[in-house]
């Protein structure tokens, strides 16, 4: 797998729930119960998601 540096991604843990909050390097988020899911999702930007706000 190749990426530029400098990407961060952020998945947090929502306490007392089974949900996960993730939010990418470009600013969009997402919510999921299962991580694999939660990282599918990230990891297929740009296809799948787009900055918050453009319809994606």
């Amino acid at each position: 797998m190749s990426g530029r540096t400098g990407e961060i991604y952020r998945v947090e843990w929502l306490p007392g729930t089974d949900v996960l909050h993730g939010t990418c390097h470009c600013g969009a988020e997402h919510t999921a119960e299962d991580p694999v899911a939660m990282w599918d999702w990230m990891l297929a930007h740009p296809q799948g998601h787009g900055l918050p706000g453009d319809g994606s």
